[in-house]
């Protein structure tokens, strides 16, 4: 499924005219400005799955955070715009197949480093509150209480209940079990598949952060699986030859100039690992 099919971003040419208007010329810094024209990237065209590759700097958040601003795409970590951010965004233009699905999101590090720490964070109130009911079941429980008025009464149902249920029974019934503490690969993972849904046009800023190689393999998976069957669109940035090498993606290396689609193994960082493990064949044959 294809929503946005093209944007061009505006050449050298435009970049100067815009910054030769503005009256103050000492700005340290004019981003997102000659950064995608250094490399005489204007245009990109998209398919099911796009992948933006490239070094530090090449640009690729930056094709995401544009993206993300001209099409309203909702995220949940705020970024730095800067202030010509606007400025640049109007200068770019989109031709779209069809309507942006409002489930569509923009997913970055960021996202997913706050899902774990708030999972954490959680389950760090829950542990307390279960030491403090543990002491509470152990008080009711060998108590020598004695109901002597009304008041009592709610203390009462404490004392029976206790009495009544093992420890563990009676914390789980007072307490929610902590939520489940994956691992942040298993946490990263999940956060995926809870935020991508059926009809999207979704931009993910290097997933592979925080995912051990066999869960990026499986997070390969579920996005060929919601490109094919859940008429998903993705424009991903990434290092990982695992998602690099994902069924009919289409490959732009931003580190070209100019910008070209690529084959994945031709790229630069994956034929590195490619050396590296022919380097040691050896050592894999016993």
């Amino acid at each position: 499924m294809v929503y946005l099919k093209s944007m061009t971003f505006p050449n050298a040419d435009r970049e100067h005219d815009f910054i030769m208007s503005i009256r103050r010329t000492c700005y340290e810094s004019f981003y997102p400005f000659k950064i995608l024209s250094r490399n005489d990237l204007y245009r990109l065209d998209f398919n099911p799955i796009t992948i933006l590759y490239g070094g530090n700097g090449s640009g690729k958040s930056t094709v995401l955070n544009v993206i993300a601003e001209k099409l309203q795409i909702p995220r949940d970590t705020i970024f730095n715009k800067t202030i010509f951010f606007n400025d640049y965004v109007k200068l770019c233009d989109v031709n779209l197949e069809q309507k942006i699905p409002d489930s569509s999101k923009i997913i970055t590090s960021d996202d997913v480093f706050d899902y774990m720490l708030n999972i954490r964070s959680m389950n760090e109130k829950i542990d307390a509150k279960r030491d403090e009911i543990t002491a509470e079941y152990l008080d009711a429980k060998y108590s020598n209480f004695q109901l002597r008025s009304i008041e009592d009464y709610e203390q009462l149902k404490k004392v029976n209940n206790a009495r009544h249920k093992t420890q563990s029974k009676y914390i789980n019934d007072s307490l929610m079990k902590n939520m489940r503490e994956l691992s942040n690969g298993e946490s990263a993972l999940f956060y995926f598949t809870q935020k991508i849904y059926d009809k999207g046009l979704y931009l993910l800023d290097e997933p592979e952060n925080s995912l051990e190689p066999k869960k990026q393999l499986e997070l390969v998976q579920y996005l060929e699986d919601s490109a094919r069957f859940f008429e998903c669109q993705f424009i991903i940035s990434t290092h990982s030859p695992f998602l690099l090498a994902m069924q009919h993606a289409s490959i732009y290396n931003l580190d070209r100039e100019p910008v070209e689609v690529e084959q994945w193994t031709e790229l630069e960082n994956v034929r590195t690992y490619y050396e590296f493990f022919k380097k040691h064949e050896d050592k894999f044959s016993s």
